[in-house]
């Protein structure tokens, strides 16, 4: 892995320092309905304590219009269950650009970075306002590492010091291990509405895995391709020969991508429909495939009962819809029983291994979705380089002192 700067070798003791974290979580009614995410920085926010620095916290919340306030995409809730959490109040700062007067506060949060302009353009001006706030910058999101936004890659060009926190740390290391150099089987989900979004991760993990199960509308596509009926159901027409191509070299270099043998099918996308196991061989031109069927999930649970390493990124069905959450909650269980060294992430699976109960059998959850898969792909990611220029930069002025 990666040098970089961490907390540990930095004395903080009275000084100010700005943390990017990901606090981007599901809301509803005003109210935080996964704090897995915030949860996940609670150890990097009580080391910064203990280290007795003065902390801002910076995040993004959604996709609010850029350079406009807007209340429905406000970090209150989550000042609020971060003080719930810390038991202590963390002050939620609206107007935060040109300098935070902390008072007797140790922590704060400022309001969502995306109500500025130049956030996501990762503008100059921005970003050397947000380094003057602090003098130490710490990148702690490892979830929006793959953008170059203002507070993840611009202000890291010009802070004094910046650093990598400890769960972007973890992160690294979780997924080096699962892909550098896996154990053997590796096995692979990925699940998901489009194989245009993900077509480059299944390129690349069908050139690295045992087994590549696909589900969702990326198995739909995936089935067109090899000649079944799928009726109505949601998939890629102009795709069709890109996944029948996969699956050829996938074959030829020694690497199973497994489809549905069997399916759970429905007239309408809806709550209420009613669900319907098939063979693949007998969906009907007015079915939707919203799930994979309990003789698939058998197959399925054969090669995760295998594998020594799985990777996890997205369900098999529609398992919002209780009849059609089997595919999806036999997985997730198989996977949980597993004795493999298991890695899942994006926002899809984390919500399934919330719905299932499964957090502690895992063992490790990304808390990324684009970054994660990007680093599955083998690509940079922005704010990682970056941190790696600022840790030579820092190295070397480390060196020139003790001359």
């Amino acid at each position: 892995m990666s040098i970089l700067v961490k907390i540990a070798d930095l004395d903080l003791s009275g000084k100010t320092v700005l943390v990017r974290e990901d606090y981007n979580v599901p809301l509803k009614n005003g109210e935080v309905t996964d704090d897995t995410r915030i949860r996940a920085t609670l150890p990097t926010i009580n080391q910064l304590l203990a280290a007795e620095a003065k902390i801002i916290l910076i995040s993004h919340l959604g996709r609010p219009k850029a350079g406009e306030y807007d209340d429905a995409f406000s970090l209150a809730p989550v000042a609020k269950r971060l003080s719930e959490l810390l038991d202590c109040e963390v002050p939620l700062i609206r107007d935060w650009v040109n300098g935070v007067d902390m008072g007797e506060h140790n922590i704060v949060l400022c309001e969502n970075a995306r109500f500025e302009a130049g956030e996501t353009k990762d503008d100059e001006e921005l970003s050397r306002k947000m380094a003057q706030m602090c003098q130490v910058y710490i990148n702690d999101a490892f979830a929006t590492a793959h953008r170059a936004q203002a507070s993840t890659h611009g202000v890291a060009k010009y802070a004094a010091v910046a650093a990598a926190g400890p769960l972007l740390i973890t992160e690294l290391k979780a997924l080096t291990k699962a892909l550098r150099d896996p154990a053997k089987p590796l096995v692979a989900i990925v699940g998901g509405a489009k194989v245009s979004t993900k077509l480059t991760i299944l390129e690349t993990l069908s050139e690295k895995v045992d087994q590549l199960i696909v589900g969702g509308g990326i198995a739909n596509t995936f089935l067109k391709s090899a000649g079944y009926e799928i009726g109505k159901s949601l998939y890629e027409p102009d795709l069709v020969n890109v996944a029948s191509s996969l699956l050829e070299k996938a074959k030829e270099k020694g690497c199973d991508i497994p489809l549905p043998v069997d399916v759970i099918v429905g007239k309408e996308f809806n709550e209420n429909a009613k669900a319907t196991i098939k063979p693949i061989s007998e969906v009907e031109a007015d079915d939707m495939i919203m799930d994979v069927g309990p003789k698939t999930s058998k197959l399925l649970n054969t090669y995760i009962n295998d594998a020594a390493t799985i990777v996890w990124n997205g369900p098999l069905g529609v398992f919002e819809f209780d009849q059609f959450s089997q595919g999806t909650a036999s997985l997730s269980k198989s996977i949980a029983a597993s004795n493999a060294y298991s890695i899942a992430g994006g926002g899809d699976t984390i919500a399934a291994i919330s719905k299932f109960k499964i957090a502690d059998d895992i063992s490790y959850i990304s808390t990324g979705g684009g970054a994660f898969l990007e680093f599955l792909e083998g690509k940079k990611l922005p704010a990682i380089e970056l941190l790696e220029e600022a840790a030579r930069a820092w190295e070397a002025m480390e060196k020139a002192r003790e001359l």
